[in-house]
């Protein structure tokens, strides 16, 4: 695929829709492949148009699969839109091939490694956190105490600046006060510096759901804090509520039956009064940070890499250079002995053929065709469907249907065979590339691949999304140059150049798995870590797509 002085972009040979790369006028002719296609009506960038004309009923191909289904008749140099589009997906059968996967060439690489921490069970973190975490909503309160109490103490505040700014508008309503000294603006010198820092999780979760909700709070927990880039974690509880002590440490000891990572409990209802628990709960925190500080990071080999793939905020030029570079590099993680994890199910609609015949056996066959059936059923049940995936900034931007959204966003997976097919919550134990049953939306889907064990995730975006993850790095990778330049507080890494055609999909890949090697090693900061996005939301499941 070469973008270089082109306007327009057929991306695969037997594709009906062509890509605008910049604004079309109408009355324009583009001239692409040998073919001119006179534009009749305004094509914005990072929308389609008819490739030829279309009868109403028929199918329109994108990516070499079917992306949608002609509501009318579509004459050639029309621009695809909601009024005359609507989605449609291939059919798909679980059969059984022997898929060949051309690995990229890692000897460059093999010899490399990344700075982490070794955990006693042989897992390897990316960064070094003490997580702090409530059973129940009802405990939030207590965890924002603990928070007040600990962040800037510790010099783990990322709120300097904002309090700073508060103080000195409240000083102009308060004319005979004194100057108010600054804060510490973030300088104040970490008490422990091997601990990246201590995350306080809060959620709605852990009562008044269903049983099923419980237990699965309760496995997404676990798998944080056995998570290799957690040292420990201190759990607060009400008493009454679903999620019970008990049922977390149930599902605690499936992960780690050696109780390799320290946890310390403690329950309300049992202590009678809110100010001793937190005064104990501080100082044994306390004293679990004095003993996560002893942890150094060591040089371990890329294979140690867990890299979870994500979009969001996504737009028509999302498939054609973030994703696609982003799967790039998980093919040179897998090749080099590492994981990737692909999940957001509702955006593998349609290219589920595809995915099956990557996979390694049957029985994953069978399971993902299971997972993603199970997931439709639950969807309709509550009167949803994945055709309504595409968020209005999606369609606004160029992704009409669901399966055109899906086709770009599958891309970020790569190419390599399907090792394994996970359910949500469950922890990875396959090297290779990961399926993941998690919905679209952003923040579930990134909470989900840190419980299942990505100690890195790479997240494309068009639109620009600020989401982070409490104890995992997540480098946010721009589809196009212009979100990067508006938005450079958030965005880690540009893709647009792949769109103007100033450098290939292998040289970003290059430099793009070089930043990952830096972020895992701790010597750069992730955009979502300095402004503290610590975002953290349970899947309720069948309920969000």
């Amino acid at each position: 695929m070469s973008t270089k002085h082109s306007i327009a972009l057929q991306i695969h040979p037997d594709d009906d829709l062509i890509v605008a790369l910049v604004d079309i006028g109408a009355g324009q002719q583009v001239s692409l492949g040998g073919k001119n296609y006179p534009i009749i009506e305004p094509i914005r960038a990072k929308h389609k148009f008819a490739g030829r004309d279309f009868s109403r009923g028929e199918l329109l191909t994108q990516y070499g699969i079917t992306v949608g289904e002609a509501l009318c008749d579509i004459p050639a140099g029309t621009a695809i839109k909601v009024e005359n589009v609507r989605h449609s997906a291939q059919s798909y059968q679980a059969n059984s091939i022997e898929y060949q996967w051309q690995a990229p060439d890692v000897s460059a690489l093999q010899q490399r490694s990344f700075q982490g921490f070794r955990r006693s069970d042989g897992q390897v973190g990316t960064a070094n956190y003490w997580l702090v975490v409530p059973l129940v909503f009802c405990q939030n309160r207590n965890i924002e105490m603990m928070r007040s109490a600990l962040q800037d103490a510790l010099g783990y505040s990322s709120e300097a600046h904002y309090i700073d700014y508060a103080r000195n508008l409240v000083r102009a309503y308060q004319p005979d006060a004194a100057p108010v000294p600054a804060v510490s603006q973030g300088t104040a010198r970490k008490v422990f510096p091997n601990v990246d820092g201590v995350k306080f999780i809060t959620h709605s979760a852990g009562c008044g759901g269903t049983r099923d909700d419980a237990l699965a709070l309760c496995k997404l927990l676990a798998g944080y804090i056995h998570h290799p880039n957690v040292a420990g974690a201190t759990i607060l509880s009400l008493g009454c509520q679903n999620a019970q002590i008990s049922l977390l440490q149930q599902e605690l000891s499936k992960l780690d039956p050696q109780q390799n990572t320290p946890v310390l409990w403690f329950e309300q209802q049992q202590y009678g009064q809110e100010r001793p628990m937190l005064e104990d709960a501080i100082d044994q925190t306390l004293q679990g940070l004095a003993v996560a500080n002893l942890c150094q990071r060591e040089a371990v080999p890329l294979s140690h890499l867990r890299i979870g793939v994500e979009c969001g905020g996504s737009d028509g030029f999302s498939g054609l250079s973030a994703n696609p570079l982003i799967g790039r590099v998980a093919d040179k993680t897998v090749a080099l002995g590492g994981s990737a994890i692909l999940g957001e199910f509702p955006e593998l609609c349609g290219v589920e053929q595809n995915i099956l015949d990557r996979c390694k056996n049957n029985a994953l066959r069978s399971k993902f065709t299971d997972l993603m059936q199970g997931y439709q059923r639950h969807a309709l049940a509550v009167g949803a469907s994945f055709d309504m995936n595409p968020s209005p900034g999606n369609i606004r931007d160029g992704l009409i249907t669901d399966a055109m959204k899906s086709a770009g966003a599958a891309l970020k997976g790569g190419s390599a065979p399907v090792s394994d097919v996970l359910d949500y919550t469950q922890v990875l134990t396959q090297n290779g590339l990961n399926l993941l049953c998690t919905p679209g939306n952003d923040v579930e889907s990134t909470t989900a691949l840190a419980a299942t064990g990505a100690n890195l995730i790479l997240f494309s975006t068009g639109l620009g999304t600020p989401t982070g993850n409490p104890i995992v790095p997540v480098l946010k990778i721009s589809s196009n140059s212009t979100i990067a330049v508006r938005m450079p507080d958030i965005i880690d890494f540009d893709a647009g150049p792949i769109i103007s055609g100033e450098d290939g999909l292998d040289t970003l890949a290059d430099q793009l798995m070089e930043l990952c090697i830096e972020t895992a090693s701790g010597d750069s900061i992730c955009k979502a870590q300095q402004l503290g996005q610590d975002d953290f939301i349970p899947w309720k499941r069948g309920v969000s797509l």
